[in-house]
């Protein structure tokens, strides 16, 4: 067992889910990859179905965990900005197989997402 942060995890694996985990913090680790910096409103504009207590949680999480920086553009109105911290910056290439994973798989289900990307959000 390892125990890190006052948590216990069975292998590198698990310590790895531990971080990135879940449906929302892997899809905002990987948009702040492909766009770089994100405010909260462009976040949340591309993840449908995110709720805004959601969504704030699992920034928070992410920058507790050191995979995300925000910055603090204004006070009022109060605007910040995400991008991928260092830590962040060295999960690209999981980013990256996840997504060709996902294009090769539609493609063989028949949706051409990369001719037809216009399509989606």
């Amino acid at each position: 067992m390892i125990t890190l942060n006052d948590k216990t995890y069975t292998c590198p694996v698990d310590v790895t889910l531990g971080f990135i985990g879940g449906k929302w913090k892997l899809l905002i680790l990987a948009h702040l990859h492909q766009f770089g910096q994100r405010s909260y409103v462009q976040l949340r504009e591309n993840l449908p179905g995110i709720s805004e207590k959601m969504l704030s949680q699992q920034l928070r999480e992410l920058e507790q965990d050191f995979l995300i920086t925000k910055n603090i553009l204004s006070k009022k109105p109060y605007r910040v900005e995400y991008a991928l911290s260092e830590d962040g910056k060295s999960l690209a290439p999981l980013y990256e197989f996840v997504s060709d994973w996902g294009i090769r798989y539609l493609k063989k289900h028949g949706i051409d997402y990369i001719q037809d990307q216009h399509l989606y959000k």
